[in-house]
């Protein structure tokens, strides 16, 4: 039999849940758009989480010992900002900035909001998010859990499952996932409608505690999250099925109101009539877990200690992305913030040597580099220092994630392997060069391109240090070392590597078409031809003064090589940076689909190598 209390809390939730549909309909109503339909399936939910479930201080959103929640249906963002106004974090006048562009409540949340850690709203993205948290709770062993609230419609996506099947593969029993099953998407119905036992089914064969409910019946949903509190060695998913629209009988289970606000007056008027209707009297008790958590349990950030210095011989062959793997070890020596992700690529890129010495902090995430991504944003929310790390082409596949890692201005650091025609005979289908471009397409990230393993192990330091996002680029065959071990290298920054007075044109090079620019300027120079050589391995920010100096220096001559497509790379990076000046850029790229072959035909084939800088150059002196 229900005690008084009880009955007390299930009104009293009912009560917020009801505010929280009100809340919704007013800020989407005034904003003029947004997706009131999709707050209200979800209200009673939400409602349970935020005001008896999760553990957190809404004072200090921050606190380590905080639970973590994460919307993934991001278009129900004035439900999380009508949440933390209901828990006090936020002044209720503020809801109807919704959407203004002076307000940090946006159409689909961004950590412009407090209560948002990652920015959400491309869909499928959330459960490989909140998958990186409670790994993070694992590294740091405490004790938080992290809820994940989805939608059905973006379950077709397949970074979803990868979420799902690595999840029960760490056994995360402290990540819980909520479906909102209103089995309505933004065209049609979803792909099982309002059938949860389907998704229940699937979720059991990956190995996942599934608990199927009525998202709308308090009593099932405080069982389902009770249960979801009792760990069992597996992550719960709670698939509830709910009404999108629930709450107003005109929008209950409607097709076509999908993104679609209610106009002010009549339909707003008729749809608040039906909710403005108290349902308890105790608004006033607090029934929930949002207690001040203790002071002694606020840590401080940990400062990492130096990093061991590059250990090589001028003229050592090593590959750019066999010197990450020994950086990446000193590092987790170095910094305990560290954590290495890799695609089951961990013995080319070397990550394997970080994973088999810290276990603990080093995730193998399989083929499936979408969800790897995703994940690395969860454990940087959760302040770790993320290095994630497999074939720059397959890093591709993960865009989209890293675009929105992007927005959420996460603080993980990427790294592609086996770039370029010069990996030889694997083919196009194993050749980054698409890479720079899609890297530089993003504000504010950083892109870097080393040339030998000083460099490398200088800029993975340098990653560690800056906080955003963040590219590596790394070749697959061994080349010299060039530079001193005392060697320095900063981001933005370029090395000078040849250079005279009566230098006639600046070859602009990095990573291994670097050496190919060198023995250009041997054979140049016994040809009485004086080039100037220059390492650009920070391709964004690139060194815009060193690069103008140089161009200006040399008749405003500039040609730039690079082992990637003409679009997007080096050479555009170059002439974005001197083309106002007055500046020629000549850009040797590669142009076409390669094939497979020995690196030093594919080099020549596609007019990248020593010969053709070379040509280019004589061509144009």
């Amino acid at each position: 039999m229900a005690t008084q209390t009880d009955t007390d809390l299930k009104a009293f939730l009912r009560e917020k849940a009801r505010r929280l549909r009100v809340a919704s309909i007013r800020a989407t109503t005034e904003a003029g758009s947004g997706h009131p339909t999709s707050c209200l399936s979800a209200a009673d939910l939400v409602s349970a989480l935020f005001f008896k479930v999760m553990r957190y201080d809404p004072q200090n959103y921050a606190h380590p010992l905080n639970d973590r929640f994460v919307l993934s249906k991001g278009h129900a963002a004035p439900l999380l900002y009508a949440a933390w106004t209901e828990a006090g974090a936020l002044p209720e006048a503020r809801l109807l900035t919704l959407r203004r562009i002076t307000s940090e409540l946006e159409g689909h949340p961004t950590p412009r909001f407090f209560g948002a850690d990652v920015a959400t709203g491309s869909l499928g993205q959330g459960l490989s998010i909140g998958l990186g948290m409670a790994l993070a709770a694992r590294i740091d062993r405490l004790d938080y859990r992290v809820y994940v609230l989805m939608g059905d419609g973006e379950t077709a996506e397949g970074s979803v499952w990868e979420a799902v099947e690595l999840a029960a593969y760490y056994k995360t029993d402290n990540l819980v996932g909520i479906i909102d099953v209103n089995g309505l998407g933004q065209s049609q119905r979803t792909m099982y409608a309002h059938d949860a036992e389907s998704y229940q089914r699937r979720l059991t064969a990956f190995g996942w505690r599934a608990l199927v409910i009525d998202g709308h019946d308090m009593d099932q949903i405080l069982s389902a999250f009770a249960e979801a509190e009792t760990r069992q060695g597996a992550p719960t998913m709670i698939v509830a099925r709910t009404l999108k629209g629930q709450g107003v009988s005109f929008l209950a289970d409607q097709d076509g109101w999908h993104g679609k606000p209610l106009k002010k007056g009549a339909e707003e008027k008729l749809a608040l009539a039906e909710l403005n209707h108290p349902s308890s009297n105790n608004v006033g008790l607090t029934f929930h877990q949002t207690i001040a958590l203790p002071p002694e349990l606020r840590t401080e950030p940990r400062r990492p200690s130096a990093m061991a210095a590059p250990a090589y011989k001028i003229g050592d062959k090593v590959a750019t992305r066999e010197a990450y793997g020994t950086a990446l070890l000193k590092l987790g020596v170095a910094d305990s913030r560290v954590v290495a992700l890799d695609g089951d690529t961990k013995n080319s890129t070397f990550s394997e040597k970080f994973i088999n010495s810290y276990p603990e902090r080093g995730f193998e995430c399989f083929i499936a580099e979408q969800n790897m991504v995703g994940m690395a944003v969860g454990l940087a929310c959760r302040e770790k220092v993320p290095f994630v790390s497999t074939f720059a082409t397959f890093l591709t596949r993960a865009f989209d994630q890293i675009r929105m890692a992007g927005i959420s201005r996460a603080n993980i650091k990427l790294v592609g392997s086996h770039v370029g025609v010069s990996i030889g005979e694997d083919g196009p289908s194993q050749m980054g060069l698409e890479d720079l471009a899609m890297m530089r397409a993003l504000p504010e990230a950083v892109a870097l391109c080393p040339a030998d393993a000083v460099a490398t192990e200088r800029l993975v330091g340098e990653l560690a240090a800056h906080y955003g996002i963040s590219y590596l680029r790394l070749a697959r065959p061994k080349t010299p070392v060039i530079y001193p071990n005392d060697e320095h290298f900063k981001i933005g920054g370029c090395k000078i590597l040849r250079h005279d007075f009566n230098d006639q044109i600046t070859i602009v090079a990095a990573g291994v078409t670097v050496f190919e620019a060198l023995a250009a300027y041997e054979q140049l120079k016994k040809e009485n031809i004086s080039v100037r050589v220059l390492d650009a391995y920070s391709i964004r920010p690139i060194a815009r003064k060193e690069l103008i100096e140089a161009g200006l220096a040399t008749k405003g001559r500039i040609i730039t090589v690079e082992d990637h497509y003409e679009d997007g790379g080096l050479g555009e990076a170059v002439l974005s940076a001197v083309g106002s000046e007055g500046i020629r850029v000549y850009k040797l790229a590669v142009r076409e689909v390669p094939r497979s072959g020995k690196p030093e035909e594919l080099m020549e084939m596609f007019g990248i190598n020593a010969a053709a800088i070379i040509a280019k150059t004589k061509e144009i002196v």
